[in-house]
């Protein structure tokens, strides 16, 4: 499958499946996803023949309706369907589909994911499945797990959602705030999935970006949800996508944020993201994607990679370790650390990292000691740990970058 056509289907299969979901009932939830399933398999034997058509979005829509219609037939006496579904589906299928509504169905399952009943992975491994249209594989990839262990959690997540009596009531303000941070935590694994994700395709997928940031605007569009910490998530993204343009180099090649070429950042990116910045400003609260959004922008005002202002962000991550701690955040905060401090300085903060085994498995904190240490001049110790990370990358990008990192050190 192709990019253009994968990210068409996942944009596609979150909007079919709610609008479905809608139409059938949330206890059919799985036939909502089967038909939707088979609307993209006659996708691709049609279009492999004929060519992708000039309005995909309508042709799957006629598709999906068309399969529907089938399964209304077929199992009008099997199942307990809506009062005349059929004639709805049959004869009122354009208003169904009208941009509004299939815009609030989209917030209604985002919201119907976030069941209560759910723990926190359940409802974000949901939010990502259907809404996003993450494989199995991908959800296992973004909650490092394994495939089997998420197939039984997503099966759970299913089964209680298909339990409720119906959607989601986005007029509920109470209950969508309760709701709405797990929403954010689902979106915000879905952009970082696509900025550095354990695909092992691409270190980089931009259409995954580009839907994370599509369903939080999607958040700020309705009244309740357009909070700050919406806001800031935003910001965050937009500041981050705008560097994807030199996130890999015209060979291919991964770069790091101080070998990109900055003049190919995307400067209305930054502009809409300090836009988005200010308005997080609002209310009290501080949420760590005020504080990651913060250090993004920081980045943004340097031309050049010496010119950041390294006390600046040694100092927001303090900040988002006293709210959010994670081994990433601390990771993150000794590179930083070491920029400002010296390598010898960044190594102490990086072996400070509390139960560091937790980051065994990530090859960029391997990756990071390579660097310090090559800075130190200590040439074999940081070969072996970029060979370590060479062992661990994920895809044929980050494995190439380590390559080139373990030349740099026999060089």
């Amino acid at each position: 499958m192709t990019e253009p056509t994968e990210h068409l289907f996942r944009r596609e299969a979150g909007r079919l499946v709610a609008t479905l979901t809608r139409i059938f009932g949330v206890q059919n939830l799985a036939l909502a996803e089967d038909v939707v399933q088979d609307a993209f398999c006659r996708a691709l034997e049609v279009w492999k023949f004929r060519g992708v058509p000039e309005n995909p979005s309508a042709w799957l829509m006629a598709a999906a309706k068309n399969r529907a219609l089938d399964v209304l037939r077929r199992e009008r006496t099997a199942r307990t369907f809506a009062p005349e579904l059929a004639r709805l589906v049959e004869r009122e299928w354009t208003e169904l589909f009208r941009p509004d509504a299939i815009k609030d169905d989209l917030l209604r399952m985002m919201f119907s994911c976030c069941h209560p009943r759910l723990p926190e992975e359940g409802q974000v491994a949901l939010v990502l499945h259907i809404l996003c249209g993450f494989s199995v594989a991908e959800v296992a990839s973004a909650f490092v797990s394994s495939h089997a262990a998420i197939e039984k959690r997503l099966a759970r997540a299913k089964k209680v959602l298909a339990g409720s009596r119906r959607l989601f009531d986005v007029s509920d303000g109470r209950d969508l705030s309760a709701r709405l941070p797990i929403a954010l935590r689902a979106l915000y694994l879905l952009f970082n999935e696509g900025y550095h994700g354990a695909s092992p395709e691409s270190a980089v997928r931009a259409e995954l970006c580009r839907e994370a940031m599509r369903l939080t605007a999607l958040l700020l569009d309705h009244p309740a949800s357009a909070t700050p910490a919406t806001h800031a998530l935003l910001a965050l993204m937009c500041l981050h996508a705008a560097r994807l343009p030199a996130r890999v180099d015209a060979a291919g090649d991964l770069r790091s944020l101080f070998e990109q070429d900055r003049a190919r950042w995307d400067g209305s990116l930054v502009a809409e993201g300090q836009r988005l910045l200010d308005l997080s400003a609002s209310g009290p609260e501080l949420t760590p994607y005020h504080v990651e959004a913060a250090i993004a922008w920081v980045h943004t005002t340097a031309h050049r990679a010496e010119d950041t202002d390294w006390g600046t962000i040694v100092s927001l991550y303090d900040r988002l370790m006293a709210i959010a701690p994670s081994p990433v955040v601390a990771l993150n905060r000794a590179i930083a650390v070491a920029q400002r401090d010296g390598p010898e300085r960044g190594l102490a903060e990086i072996r400070a990292i509390d139960r560091p085994e937790r980051l065994a498995r990530y090859p960029f904190y391997h990756a990071a000691l390579g660097e310090l240490e090559l800075r130190t001049g200590s040439d074999e110790s940081a070969r072996a740990h970029f060979v370590t990370a060479l062992g661990l990358a994920r895809n044929p990008m980050e494995r190439q970058f380590f390559e080139h990192r373990i030349g740099a050190c026999e060089r």
